[in-house]
């Protein structure tokens, strides 16, 4: 078909063959760039508006195809930009003048719409021969039920094609509607539009473009707003020499365009570097703060100084990388940088006041832990008392350094206030955690009490018994102070509130009044039990530690367990009584008087009964002294009585022997030492045994001194022996 231009002809070719494609066909198939969606130009949006407004006038209401080929689909998903695409046609429709009878018709009662998406033929060459193959078997199958064609009822015979195409085509030429642009736009367009790619594609292979982005991967690049201004500018004069002899208006716009869409392809560069731009500042920021921590500086201060620096710093980044030909804001990733900062500098704040509280709440444990754990040892009536004035004294220590630590902070009152409630809210915990242990170990606690008040005396010594002692009054006081240790670890005792915990023990404890209830009172007993419950008087449950049940329960059990150092006490002192009254009972003492009188008498009328009385008494004597009777007697009845018995022959031959010896005048060598030594040549010891003090008695003191025992430990030598042999056999030859 020839169509023939006068000079009053305004319309192009391109439309009019657009609207009449719309009109003869049932699929139209409409080629547009996967970036040109969304704009104006590019997307034919004033075609499309010209040629529904005329479709909708000049032909009657027939449903076309209209099939959107999306070229060079980028990695957005086809189902992110087909919504968009149909917004814009449809935004098309609703802003096309509609003839009266078209007021109200939709878009799909003319128009059926269908967006398919084909891969970039230089990049993905087989993908796309695949996808072209897929879109070319739609076609064949087209006229298929559910295919790509529309409305099958106005289609037109074959042998009337040619003439409803004719009548078709003169109705779109002699429109005068479609305020379609001249020739020479039309020429203007085409050529700046190849003008504009063919500086774009030279753009994309540019080395120094491609250095530049391949330099911007690694880090920041020095003078990088200079250098891509540069290049830019470089092809924008060249689309500028090219196109000056084209309309102005289309020149301008496809430079736009080109500028665009240049601008687009080293936005991602420029977002790399504002990115490493925004990592080094904030590295910066980091490694600032920290060495002024370490200085010692103020944190509060430190982290204001080290913020305005790094965002100096930013701020200069972002200057050398501006672009002239764009006028990009990094704004947003400076807000980005200011949130990275601030939450880093929100770290290690929250990071420095946890190291410090942990700090402080471990120098709190080391000073209340052992006193605490000292004071509810001992169990005195004022633990509490003096556990209050420790927690108060060490909490306010804390306290104080702590708040004069993070000063540098500067923090609110309302945190600062919070902060130290908390430490003291740690310090409180420690000591009732403490004690809590503590009440745990209760009962031996209560039996070391008793142990060490019971088994030791006033001076701390240990305690002998020897029958002096009130077993009675110690017992009672050594449980006095076990109970008075079991009312201290009853409940925790912090708030200064009074109670009546050990007033109810000593009352019901110690007082007798903890008894079994009979079978006729039982029940009445189990009502009047001040300890049948498990809460105290005026104490919370969570200050208690040990409930009246239980305080009744640990003290039967503690009874139980030190009855027997008690009865072992008690059988100490009668063996210490019975191994110091070895004299006769009293009784006994009398009757030998009243029935030995009549022999006092007799001995008092014979004087030769005397002598021999006195004989024996030394005899006795020298025995005692020799043998010490008294001081194995100590040792129990039993145990000294075998001990005498076992010495008591070699023993008494000694003695007879040494009287023999005084009486013939012959010396031992014993006589000529201080006392008697014996030696024993094969053990390599001495050992000597006191000389008895001298009294007015000869024989008396001759005898005790020349006696030893064998049964004490002492060895005679083989020469001793050797000599007191001899020295008998001399005394035997001349006795007869």
């Amino acid at each position: 078909m020839v169509i023939v231009k006068g000079p009053k002809d305004d319309t192009t070719f391109e439309k009019q063959s657009a609207l009449f494609a719309l009109a003869i066909s049932d699929i139209v198939l409409i080629n547009m760039w996967c970036h040109d969606i969304g704009r104006e130009q590019a997307a034919n949006r004033p075609l499309l508006k010209i040629v529904f407004q005329v479709m909708m006038r000049l032909f009657s209401l027939r449903k076309t195809t209209l099939l959107f080929v999306i070229r060079d689909k980028t990695k957005t998903p086809l189902e992110h930009l087909e919504p968009i695409l149909r917004e814009d046609i449809q935004k098309i429709w609703d802003a096309v003048p509609k003839p009266q009878a078209h007021k109200n018709t939709r878009f799909n009662e003319f128009f059926n719409v269908v967006i398919t998406a084909l891969s970039s033929y230089e990049d993905k060459e087989e993908k796309f021969k695949e996808e072209v193959a897929q879109l070319r078997q739609r076609f064949f199958h087209s006229i298929s039920p559910g295919g790509l064609a529309g409305d099958r009822r106005g289609v037109v015979p074959a042998s009337g094609f040619s003439f409803s195409a004719q009548q078709i085509w003169k109705v779109i030429k002699e429109n005068k509607d479609l305020d379609l642009p001249a020739h020479k736009i039309m020429v203007a367009t085409v050529r700046c539009e190849e003008i504009s790619n063919e500086k774009l594609s030279r753009l994309t292979s540019d080395k120094g473009w491609l250095e530049l982005e391949a330099a911007i991967q690694a880090g920041p690049v020095l003078a990088f707003g200079k250098r891509l201004s540069s290049i830019l500018e470089a092809y924008l004069s060249e689309y500028d020499m090219e196109a000056v002899y084209f309309d102005e208006g289309v020149r301008n716009a496809k430079r736009q365009q080109l500028e665009s869409k240049a601008l687009d392809l080293v936005h991602p560069a420029y977002s790399t570097l504002l990115g490493h731009l925004r990592s080094k500042a904030l590295e910066s920021f980091k490694n600032k703060l920290e060495q002024s921590l370490i200085k010692g500086e103020g944190f509060a201060a430190s982290v204001r100084t080290c913020t305005g620096s790094c965002m100096l710093e930013f701020d200069q980044g972002c200057a050398d990388a501006t672009i002239r030909q764009a006028n990009w804001d990094a704004s947003k990733v400076r807000d980005k940088l200011r949130r990275d900062v601030d939450a880093h500098a929100s770290s290690v704040r929250s990071e420095k006041l946890s190291e410090m509280m942990a700090n402080y709440e471990k120098q709190l444990a080391l000073a209340l832990t052992e006193p605490v754990e000292s004071l509810l040892e001992a169990g005195q009536k004022d633990a509490w008392a003096s556990i209050r004035k420790l927690l108060k004294r060490e909490t306010q220590v804390a306290v104080s350094e702590f708040s004069a630590t993070i000063g540098g902070f500067e923090l609110d009152q309302a945190t600062l206030d919070k902060m130290m409630q908390d430490l003291m809210d740690c310090a409180r915990s420690l000591v009732e955690k403490k004690a809590r242990d503590d009440a745990g170990k209760v009962l031996i606690r209560m039996k070391d009490r008793f142990s060490t008040v019971f088994n030791h005396d006033n001076d701390s010594l240990p305690r002998v018994w020897t029958g002096k002692e009130d077993i009675r009054t110690i017992t009672k006081d050594a449980r006095s102070a076990a109970l008075m240790l079991l009312s201290v670890m009853a409940a925790v005792r912090l708030d200064e509130k009074p109670d009546k915990i050990e007033n109810l023990l000593f009352s019901s404890l110690m007082d007798g009044t903890l008894t079994v209830p009979s079978s006729q009172d039982r029940s009445v007993g189990a009502r009047t039990d001040p300890l049948a419950s498990s809460t105290w008087e005026e104490v919370s449950p969570k200050d208690t530690l040990i409930t009246p049940v239980q305080c009744k329960s640990l003290w039967r059990q503690f009874k139980a367990e030190t009855e027997y150092t008690v009865s072992q006490a008690i059988s100490a002192q009668e063996a210490f009584r019975k191994s110091n009254n070895w004299l006769p009972p009293p009784w006994a003492i009398l009757a030998m008087i009243v029935l030995g009188f009549n022999e006092f008498m007799l001995l008092l009328r014979n004087p030769l009964y005397l002598m021999v009385l006195f004989i024996v008494f030394l005899l006795s004597k020298a025995l005692w002294v020799q043998m010490d009777i008294g001081g194995e007697l100590q040792h129990g009845t039993l145990a000294g009585l075998l001990s005498i018995s076992s010495r008591f022959v070699p023993t008494m031959m000694n003695l007879l022997r040494r009287v023999a010896e005084e009486a013939q005048g012959r010396s031992t060598p014993e006589r000529e030492r201080p006392g008697p030594s014996y030696s024993h040549t094969s053990q390599g010891f001495r050992v000597q045994t006191p000389w008895p003090k001298p009294n007015s008695c000869t024989a008396e003191s001759s005898v005790s001194s020349n006696i030893s025992s064998p049964e004490s430990g002492v060895e005679y030598s083989s020469t001793g022996l050797m000599h007191r042999r001899t020295t008998n056999i001399q005394e035997a030859e001349f006795s007869s």
